[in-house]
């Protein structure tokens, strides 16, 4: 786990965003550290920003805000999203090979200790391939990897599937877009996406 820093400014600005005590790893986190970079930029854990990681608890959520059921505390290097919800006030993943919110059943702190021990892997095990750390290795803090197709529509293993950098602002927006659209479809319907080339 890389701990990166921040300035006290920022960590103040952010800790007053929040709302929350420093007594709670998320207010610790938001105060004094520019957010957690885990299992090589794996998961970016969020938190008052810095040149590695700039995106911030503040400013990823937004103003307007980005998630209306709570706020988003970190993200993963296929864009995956968590959030911690208002109600009911536990982690929820969203997970790329479902498109759906996903309640983990743990508060953050919970959540924090799992994905900071021996969780993660197991937690991750059918979102990696062989030679992922490379890939994310390169990725900066306020990108992902966009997998096409997505993982959510049928098509070959995650490992042949192209891999590409880019911004987590069109990574979030493209997984919103696809679950918008999913969510219109029939119930049994099939999810497909059609690859041309180019």
């Amino acid at each position: 786990m890389e701990i990166a820093p921040c300035t006290p400014e920022a960590g103040r600005r952010t800790l007053e965003w929040l709302q929350v005590t420093t007594r709670s790893p998320l207010g610790a986190i938001a105060l004094h550290t520019g957010g957690l970079l885990v299992d090589d930029g794996w998961l970016r854990v969020l938190g008052s920003g810095c040149d590695r990681l700039p995106r911030t608890l503040a400013s990823w959520n937004g103003a307007p805000p980005r998630l209306t059921l709570g706020r988003l505390v970190a993200d993963d290097a296929l864009g995956g999203c968590f959030a911690w919800f208002d109600e009911p006030r536990t982690l929820h993943y969203f997970a790329p090979d479902t498109l759906r919110w996903e309640d983990l059943g743990l508060g953050y702190t919970d959540w924090l200790a799992t994905m900071l021990g021996d969780g993660l892997e197991a937690f991750y095990a059918s979102l990696r391939w062989e030679g992922w750390r490379k890939e994310v290795w390169a990725l900066s803090g306020d990108r992902a990897l966009l997998v096409w197709p997505p993982l959510v529509a049928g098509g070959p293993p995650l490992a042949e599937r192209m891999h590409r950098s880019v911004a987590m602002d069109e990574v979030w927006a493209l997984g919103q877009q696809l679950a918008a659209d999913l969510a219109e479809l029939p119930d049994g319907a099939g999810f497909e996406v059609q690859v041309t080339g180019g």
